[in-house]
């Protein structure tokens, strides 16, 4: 049964499924890596569902660098195979996915670093190679006077020159939103704001789990059954495992990395810098986008062990330290300070200790798939998974249903993963020119972020954006600088995005918290007059949804209040 919306109604739709139908999968856990099992699994015929206890990408696949990348550290380690998977995937994302885009490189050379030009130049050539030359573009030198031209901040103390190549930028939100919606539409039954409660046994093995639906918290509590559960909650693995096991032993250790975010003007780059701290030679990148908002500046990451709960994590003054200190190492003559950071962001790494998965009694047998995830039986016949990367998360899903079925029970012959095929059709460049030459005959205007977004469906947000003289889709209403039709953005959003709450429009669906100093409050009550038109709620709701938001956006801002005002 395949939902072809991916809405409010739709997530109705599943919570009722969930009541009466026993899965092959239970997938708990929406982030990127969730959503990617789902939908290879959907794409062998299986039955899923999903659950997720906040929204979707709500922790780590919100809060990354945002950048698909083939990994050029691997080959340092003679991990081709990393690579050559990596950059794999990289082409196919550019080739099907307008959020995935091509995003150029510096790397500065100085008379101190570590790696001459020859080694560098080696390494990029290998780069470049794996990918089959299939980027979009060769990687070239600069001389000390080009770079110079094109990056004019840049500390001149010791620079010899710069390499130059590319990689790609992405928007992680709704790349797992879109895998989601794609999994949907195969069948799978997923739903947003359903807390995992307790694992349902059977003669010593989980055939399900007991959920909540959090939108009606007095509801009874939905056991949810299924051959198999596979737990996919990234930092909150071990949390998860204690509900599995009650002497699970920790086996992550998590790792904490903040991002800082500036206004495109102040440092206008043309392309990703990358930067070697000289203390501990931690790579960290500045990386422009100016397809986000009004265009933005990120600058991360840092990575510190942390023991704090993942949902509760904060900035600290050592980690803004960190990476404004590299900013003014690098670019000095930029004069950025603390007050000019726009905003910042905070994620959880789930990174994996295997000597300690190996060795304390969990009854957890490793699968080592790569230096990047890990796949392993869990107790009472559960898979549990954790780490794994933006770039090969369509790989490493494939790995995971691979590993599932090993000892699953089922009649037939199961299909192959069958992912290949794009997340959303919309996002082919052929159907984006269709859309662009309708909108042309139409006489819309539709700027560039617009099919940046969300591809061909453009169409289907201008058509909201002038069929519609109400609230905000009124052509007349000045929408805020990058968010050119921003009340049919979130009619879309809730119909096509599965938006539950208007946080998870500001903060995942749009980056409008991230990319403005004002974080989009604003607009917020009038976005929240269309939210309750569109999901048939009253003024009273409306007014509370705002202050919900008021609340999140202020826990998310402050770190500022404490540290910098």
């Amino acid at each position: 049964m395949a939902n072809l919306e991916f809405s409010f109604e739709s997530r109705k739709t599943s919570l009722t499924r969930m009541r009466k139908e026993e899965f092959d999968f239970l997938i708990i856990g929406g982030g990127i890596t969730g959503a990617a099992t789902a939908r290879d699994a959907a794409s062998r015929g299986l039955s899923v569902a999903l659950v997720e206890e906040r929204d979707f990408a709500w922790g780590t696949s919100s809060r990354s660098s945002k950048l698909i990348h083939g990994g050029l550290r691997y080959l340092e380690n003679m991990e081709f195979h990393l690579v050559f998977e990596a950059l794999a995937e990289r082409a196919r994302l550019l080739k099907q996915s307008p959020l995935v885009r091509p995003l150029r490189f510096y790397m500065p050379l100085y008379k101190t670093d570590r790696h001459g030009r020859g080694l560098l130049g080696m390494g990029l050539w290998l780069y470049d190679f794996l990918s089959f030359f299939k980027t979009p573009g060769i990687h070239r030198f600069l001389s000390r006077k080009k770079i110079l031209k094109a990056i004019p901040w840049l500390n001149e103390e010791g620079l010899k020159g710069s390499f130059s190549y590319f990689d790609a930028s992405m928007w992680d939100d709704l790349i797992t939103i879109e895998t989601l919606r794609s999994a949907n539409q195969m069948g799978a039954a997923i739903v947003n704001y359903t807390k995992a409660l307790s694992p349902i046994k059977k003669e010593n093995q989980i055939v399900g789990f007991t959920v909540r639906d959090l939108e009606n918290p007095n509801s009874d509590p939905i056991s949810v059954y299924a051959k198999k559960v596979i737990v996919c909650t990234g930092p909150w693995t071990d949390l998860v495992g204690e509900t599995l096991s009650p002497g699970w032993k920790k086996w992550l250790t998590p790792s904490k990395g903040i991002h800082l975010v500036f206004d495109l003007k102040k440092l206008p780059v043309p392309g990703a810098v990358v930067m070697s701290n000289p203390k501990d030679g931690r790579i960290t990148f500045v990386i422009p986008r100016p397809d986000l908002g009004s265009g933005i500046l990120i600058v991360g990451t840092t990575d510190g062990v942390t023991n704090d709960d993942p949902a509760k994590t904060e900035i600290n003054s050592a980690d803004i330290d960190y990476l404004m200190d590299l900013l003014t190492i690098y670019f000095p003559k930029a004069h950025l300070q603390k007050e000019d950071i726009l905003n910042a962001y905070v994620g959880v790494r789930p990174l994996v200790n295997p000597h300690l998965m190996k060795s304390d009694g969990n009854g957890v047998s490793l699968q080592k798939v790569s230096r990047e995830h890990y796949i392993a039986n869990g107790p009472h016949g559960s898979v549990i998974v954790a780490g794994g990367k933006y770039t090969t998360h369509r790989t490493m899903a494939e790995e995971i249903i691979d590993f599932a079925l090993q000892d699953f029970k089922t009649e037939g012959t199961l299909c192959k993963s069958n992912t290949k095929a794009p997340v959303n059709p919309k996002g082919l460049e052929e159907e984006i020119l269709k859309a662009k030459e309708e909108a042309k005959n139409k006489g819309w205007f539709m700027p560039d972020s617009l099919w940046e977004h969300y591809g061909a469906e453009s169409l289907d947000v201008a058509r909201i954006h002038y069929n519609r003289i109400t609230l905000m889709d009124n052509p007349e209403d000045k929408s805020p600088e990058g968010f050119p039709m921003l009340g049919a953005q979130l009619r879309f959003a809730i119909r096509n995005h599965m938006v539950v709450h208007l946080e998870d429009f500001y903060l995942r669906r749009l980056p409008l918290f991230l990319s403005r100093k004002d974080a989009g409050l604003p607009f917020s009550e009038k976005l929240a007059e269309v939210w309750a038109e569109e999901r048939g709620l009253s003024q009273f709701e409306a007014k509370k949804e705002v202050e919900r938001l008021k609340i999140e956006i202020e826990k998310r801002r402050e770190w500022m209040k404490r540290l910098i005002n």
